[in-house]
């Protein structure tokens, strides 16, 4: 079986369809939802991220260890997340007859994580590491 690989700074989103309810009550169609802007979907996956020239490369230091010339700045969004993201934007796939998006990184607006806690606990951790090398 193969696997899909999203490269660079897109994500891949399995895009949320169909009818909508209102806070209201009322129910949109589909046909509603497609003239909008803005669409919502669920991450499925991240590309490796955002290329950045590696500081530590050089090629006239011979005697150190072969390093690669580029790193990745890694992307906000992570599989599970909801993403708003611009519509215009999105290239529609599919993929295992399931239709996706590849969004670039910046067309996503905002996203909508279930543990957003565990952001605040990593902060704490890193400000514990900072602590210990003083």
């Amino acid at each position: 079986m193969s696997e899909l690989i999203i490269v660079g700074d897109r994500v891949l989103i399995s895009p949320h369809d169909g009818e909508r309810q209102t806070p209201a009550g009322l129910v949109l169609p589909a046909t509603v939802a497609e003239r909008e802007k803005v669409q919502s979907g669920r991450v499925v996956s991240v590309g490796p991220g955002y290329i950045v020239p590696n500081p530590e490369f050089s090629e006239d230091d011979s005697w150190k260890p072969s390093g690669d010339a580029i790193r990745y700045l890694p992307l906000q969004a992570r599989p599970g997340d909801n993403a708003y993201f611009l519509k215009k934007d999105a290239i529609e796939i599919t993929y295992q007859k399931q239709d996706y998006l590849i969004v670039p990184h910046s067309a996503i607006l905002a996203l909508l994580r279930e543990d957003a806690d565990d952001i605040l606990d990593n902060l704490s951790d890193v400000d514990q590491e900072e602590g210990k090398n003083d």
